[in-house]
């Protein structure tokens, strides 16, 4: 039988990492690899019994055994944790995934069968993402594809903001990547991997899973990420603009810099209202271009089944 994993480099709450690892087991994972970017030993106690899951906190011992410096860059640091799991002996997995706290695999089928059924020449199969809507949590806004039709689309559903914001997300349209084992060598990055040179060798798309990515469930958790993102996350300088520089396009940091500095807080959350709100506008004109999906995740169900001494062995300032 296929068999699958992931491996995530967190820095998390202990509940929502264990929503995390628990939504996966009841999906199927065979594996888990778990780095905890920082030393979380509520964390640590209560992921390492689990049989489907290994914990490893990226303590200096960890970079040195890794044989690198610790990265500055979190990113960096998830891509070095994400090759290491890879390339780890013993043949324990098919397929890994490299993915974050937030994202939640959300197929038609089971993955294995999904990932059973490509073809061998296939090796690694792309998910592209869902952004989650604030509101009752079960709401997500589809990926749009790329072609002439994106931006009219995008256009049409977020009026204001849209022509700034890649796909009508404020997050990665790239999605996530599937790999299959045993390639060698294979790096590892955030949206894609490499053999030597060559990038994303046989890449399919595995077309009937969703990436959930709970990017800004509420106002109050936006605004909290905020600050982080313009200097080190999605929202950071260096990443490309929406459209072409030429044809008008900002990054989305100068975007939201702008925004801060003429309307402050009250232009910031317009800015969010108008791309994460699950209001009945918005969720109407989504429904009718066949973007709007409703998924039940039911954490709070699956976390208490697979780790029932939660939180009893736990604080729950966490």
């Amino acid at each position: 039988m296929t068999t699958w994993g992931l491996v995530a480099t967190i820095k998390a709450p202990v509940r929502e990492i264990l929503d995390f690892a628990a939504h996966h087991i009841e999906l199927g994972a065979h594996r888990l690899y778990l780095f905890l970017d920082a030393p979380n030993p509520e964390a640590q106690a209560t992921l390492k019994p689990h049989p489907k899951v290994r914990v490893f906190t990226c303590d200096e011992a960890h970079w040195n055994r890794l044989g690198i410096k610790r990265p500055v860059k979190h990113q960096v640091r998830q891509a070095a944790n994400a090759t290491h799991a890879y390339h780890r002996k013993g043949g324990e997995l098919d397929w890994l995934i490299h993915m974050d706290v937030d994202e939640f695999l959300w197929p038609d089928n089971p993955l294995a069968n999904l990932l059973d059924a490509l073809p061998a020449d296939a090796l690694c199969a792309r998910i592209r993402p869902a952004e989650a809507l604030a509101g009752d949590g079960t709401l997500f806004k589809g990926f749009i594809p790329g072609g002439p039709e994106r931006a009219a689309t995008v256009a049409r559903l977020y009026p204001r903001f849209g022509a700034h914001v890649k796909g009508g997300f404020l997050s990665h349209v790239a999605g996530k990547l599937f790999v299959r084992t045993g390639i060698d060598p294979l790096e590892i990055r955030i949206h894609n991997v490499f053999r030597g040179a060559e990038m994303n060798p046989g890449e399919v798309a595995l077309a009937t899973t969703l990436l959930l990515h709970c990017h800004a469930k509420s106002w109050e958790d936006w605004i909290a990420a905020y600050r982080y993102r313009l200097s080190h996350g999605s929202y950071r300088a260096e990443l490309a603009p929406a459209r072409p520089r030429d044809k008008g396009g900002l990054t989305l940091h100068e975007v939201l810099s702008e925004i801060e500095a003429s309307e402050g807080d009250s232009g910031l959350r317009a800015f969010y209202d108008e791309l994460c709100v699950d209001s009945p506008a918005l969720c109407s004109a989504l429904d009718a271009a066949g973007l709007l999906h409703r998924c039940e995740l039911q954490l709070d169900a699956k976390r208490q089944k697979q780790f029932p001494d939660f939180p009893k062995t736990v604080s729950q300032k966490t």
